[in-house]
């Protein structure tokens, strides 16, 4: 199946969340200037909104790094972690690519294929905002339930921006 025939990227979210029996509110996601408007419009803090990044390993494959907001990968601590030496951050083609969502949309839910998932042990407790798979939209997950359903690997792998 190629990417144009793949369900919508919130239909995928919903689909692979119910999958995992993870219950996910995707919502309306206003346009904003900034991270701390963002948050203000979503009514949560600036952390709680949780960038999925995507990371190429110097193998060729992927995965996810999830970032809280006000927050920035730590390469030496996720470096260290992974176990490798390099690590980038691929194109946003690559990233598609790898995927099946375009930058801003990005998600672990639905993604193509089933990246390892890390997430920063600092939203633990928390309920967070991701991509939603499709512009304009956040899916809010328990992060707690959220590192159960990836069986994530939750660490320290970010450093204040």
């Amino acid at each position: 199946m190629t990417v144009e025939q793949l369900p919508s990227g919130s239909d995928r979210v919903r689909a692979d969340a119910a999958g995992r029996d993870l219950e996910v509110e995707i919502v309306p996601r206003p346009d904003a200037s900034s991270l701390e408007e963002a948050a203000a419009l979503l009514g949560i803090e600036p952390r709680g909104i949780v960038k999925t990044l995507v990371v190429k390993r110097h193998d060729g494959d992927f995965l996810f790094a999830l970032v809280p907001g006000g927050r920035k990968i730590s390469w030496p601590k996720l470096r260290a972690l992974v176990g490798v030496n390099k690590l980038s951050l691929p194109s946003a083609d690559t990233a598609f690519d790898a995927t099946g969502y375009a930058r801003g949309t990005i998600t672990p839910l639905g993604s193509t294929t089933a990246w390892p998932v890390f997430l920063d042990e600092s939203v633990m407790g928390t309920r967070v905002a991701l991509g939603a798979g499709a512009p304009g939209l956040s899916a809010f997950v328990d992060a707690d339930a959220l590192a159960r359903a990836f069986d994530a690997v939750v660490a320290d792998i970010t450093d204040p921006e």
